[in-house]
């Protein structure tokens, strides 16, 4: 049984039937088809457009449907095209003809963007759920990092001493910036597309606003015509989870880098890392590489929908059946990655002593000598001028900034006195306390502020999940009287 095919004298070539099916990809979103479909029984049935008895027996044969699918005893057949096809077809052998009145007053085309809308609302708290897991190891390292020194870098040159817990919540806000990204595009989701049609509007006496209560969506879509074309949300989606793919293909690339012995900043537990076929010395990061290696494909899917969309007339078009293959996927390859950047930050130890030897190497503490000089009255331009003439003396002598004889310094200028060997690092870092500097009272301010930010990202996600109907057991709310 197909939901079309009255006008046509043949059935569909096979070639064409393979070639245009959905269900390989759409049977993921079974329970969601059911659940719209139960609500929109239930409106059907309160509007007096099919009887009580006849919603009955749809919503005992749709939960039936959905347990055969679940239990893995229903079989699927290209022939019927997508997952909206297959419900209703085993509805039909169930019940008999009355599963015919289900598609009264409904479309395919926002039958999909409602399951697509109610799926993309689960999995962006599925996300943000993995965001703040995240974001709690990040903070976990800071606290437990609070005091350690490691060089800053620009250029991937050594810059400036910073805390390493400094360094970690520097990561918690690209991934705080990533979470409200999501919660943003959230809103743009929970939008009811049900009662679009086809692409018009429905000439039935329908009650879009008791569907979306039923639902738990918080707006009801203003246009018909764009509620039918739009995949908006998706590309959000897929937009937010590229930005995320990329803060995490930088911390990977750090991850990767100071590993290596040339850094030996980090080492990673052997449960997060692989050997060599052939080298039995290696030890590799292999987890790290596998996540920067994986952004290409969220963005590729970004890329994807943006080009699809781009060029599609009003209202509904085939093209968009592609969406679900880009999303599902991109989501597949977000969530994993996430959670395996928290366990792998989880198991990684760091080096204290190289990393303080380090962070004094590499003529770090220049820019704290050029501000000692503007303590004394130096304009910074010139102090700068004079600190980079220090340190050519250093390169010539082979001495650094700390063991620079004084004669060497006040042949340079005469505002340099002993006073200049009190800088060291330890210092440097402490007189940056300024908000969002690296002085540990600004951090520990920093660390405070992710905390709360964190715990309120979990209170947002409890509420919205609070008002969603339970997909595992297909329960919403009885219709009222």
């Amino acid at each position: 049984m197909r939901l079309w095919g009255g006008r046509f004298s043949t059935e569909p070539d096979r070639l064409v039937q393979e070639f245009s099916q959905s269900i390989d990809v759409d049977r993921r979103l079974y329970r969601q088809d059911i659940l719209g479909s139960i609500a929109h029984c239930r409106m059907l049935a309160r509007q007096g457009i099919i009887t009580a008895e006849e919603a009955a027996a749809i919503e005992i044969g749709l939960k039936q449907v959905a347990g055969e699918i679940s239990r893995g005893e229903f079989t699927f057949d290209y022939a019927l095209e997508d997952i909206h096809t297959h419900v209703e077809s085993r509805l039909r052998a169930l019940i008999g003809p009355v599963a015919g009145k289900l598609h009264t007053a409904r479309s395919r085309n926002d039958q999909v963007a409602l399951d697509t809308r109610l799926f993309l609302r689960e999995m962006i708290l599925e996300t943000l759920d993995r965001l703040a897991d995240l974001q709690e190891t990040f903070q976990e390292r800071a606290a437990a990092w609070e005091s350690v020194i490691v060089p800053g870098y620009t250029h991937l040159q050594r810059a400036q001493p910073v805390l390493l817990a400094h360094h970690m919540l520097a990561y918690h806000e690209m991934f705080s910036r990533d979470a409200a990204r999501f919660q943003d595009a959230y809103a743009r989701v929970d939008v009811l597309p049900l009662g679009a049609g086809a692409l018009a509007g429905l000439p039935y006496p329908i009650d879009r606003q008791f569907v979306a209560e039923q639902l738990g969506f918080a707006a009801i879509s203003r246009n018909s015509m764009d509620t039918v074309g739009d995949r908006d949300f998706v590309i959000e989606y897929l937009g937010a989870a590229s930005l995320t793919m990329a803060h995490l293909s930088r911390f990977a690339e750090e991850v990767i880098l100071w590993t290596t012995s040339e850094f030996g900043y980090l080492t990673l537990s052997d449960a997060f890392t692989t050997g060599s076929s052939i080298m039995p010395q290696k030890k590799n990061p292999d987890v790290a590489e596998l996540i920067r290696g994986r952004v290409g494909r969220v963005y590729g899917h970004l890329m994807h929908l943006l080009v699809t969309l781009k060029g599609l007339p009003l209202a509904y078009n085939r093209d968009l059946q592609e969406d679900k293959a880009a999303l599902f996927d991109a989501i597949d390859t977000l969530l994993p990655c996430l959670m395996v950047a928290s366990a792998l930050l989880q198991s990684a130890n760091v080096d204290t002593e190289r990393l303080a030897s380090a962070a004094t190497a590499g003529f770090s503490l220049a820019t704290d000598v050029a501000d000692y000089l503007v303590a004394k009255g130096v304009p910074f331009r010139e102090a700068h001028a004079l600190v980079g003439q220090a340190v050519q003396r250093c390169l010539a002598t082979g001495h650094d900034l700390a063991t620079l004889p004084l004669a060497e310094y006040q042949a340079i200028s005469p505002f340099f006195d002993e006073s200049v060997y009190q800088i060291d690092v330890r210092r440097s870092v402490d007189a940056r306390d300024v908000p969002g500097g690296t002085a540990p009272r600004q951090v520990q301010l920093q660390l405070s502020a992710a905390r709360q930010a964190t715990a309120a990202l979990r209170a947002w996600i409890a509420e919205r999940r609070r008002r969603l109907p339970d997909l595992t057991t297909l329960d919403i709310p009885r219709p009222q009287s």
